[in-house]
Parts: structure tokens; sequence; C-alpha cells
């Protein structure tokens, strides 16, 4: 599955969620998103919920942003760099991040980065439409 196949996947897993819940508030939606009720209430939501995993080992995870509005993708890549494509950036440079390298690609790597994460980035940028939310990133 490429990227932008699960990206539009993701966010339809979670228009579904979202039309269950047009009876919360903001604040009530966010918690609902917290890892220890997702695993619960929504197991097919990841696929790490299965085996009880964070793809952050942190503690208070809130998912409603499993995926960053700050991450730029493009399946066919920005442009070359020293002979590899570079697939994918973050647009705020989170110190947190990093970048994978291979032979011929280069991709962000968010796996120390926890800005999406946090309740309080989520309050700050909340839609309750997740693809309006994500719109900028592929």
């Amino acid at each position: 599955m490429t990227y932008t196949e699960w990206f539009y996947q993701h966010g339809d897993k979670h228009k579904a969620i979202m039309d269950r819940l047009t009876h919360l508030s903001a604040d009530e939606v966010i918690t609902y998103f917290r890892f220890e009720n997702m695993v619960e209430k929504e197991p097919d939501f990841c696929e790490l919920y299965k085996e009880n995993k964070k793809c952050h080992d942190i503690p208070g995870l809130n998912c409603y942003l499993c995926a960053c509005p700050n991450f730029r993708f493009k399946e066919k890549g920005y442009h070359e760099r020293e002979g590899k494509t570079l697939y994918s950036t973050c647009s705020i440079a989170s110190k947190e991040g990093g970048q994978f390298i291979s032979e011929d690609a280069i991709h962000q790597d968010c796996t120390k980065c926890l800005v999406p994460h946090s309740e309080s980035y989520i309050k700050n940028v909340f839609d309750r439409d997740w693809f309006e939310m994500m719109e900028n990133v592929c």
C-alpha cells in the first residue's frame, strides 16, 4: 500500500468514528481519541492496537492526529538530492524529527516527534474534519 492509499483509507476510518461522535464536544472527542480508549473501543483504527502497542511510547498518547498535519509527502517525490529522491519532509522542521535515508530515497522520520500527539496541540488545530486538518499533507 502506498502512503497516499493509507492516508485516504485512514481518513475514511477517522470520518466513520467522527460520524458516531457528533453528540460530543471538541474536548470530549479529543478525550475519546486517547490511546487506551481507542484500543478498547476502536480496535480496527490502527494495526498496532491489536498488540496494545503504541507508535510513540509516551504517557498521554492521543491518536486524533494519527498522521501529522505538518508532514508533507509526494508519491513522485519533491526533488533529487545526491542521487536520492526526497519523498517526505516536515513543514515545521521539528527538532525531534529526522530523516530515513536508503539507497535511493529520503523520507521524513517522525518516530521521535511527539508534536501531533499532545492534547494541547490537538486543541489548537482541532477540526472535526480530519481531511481539512490534513489538506496540505499530500
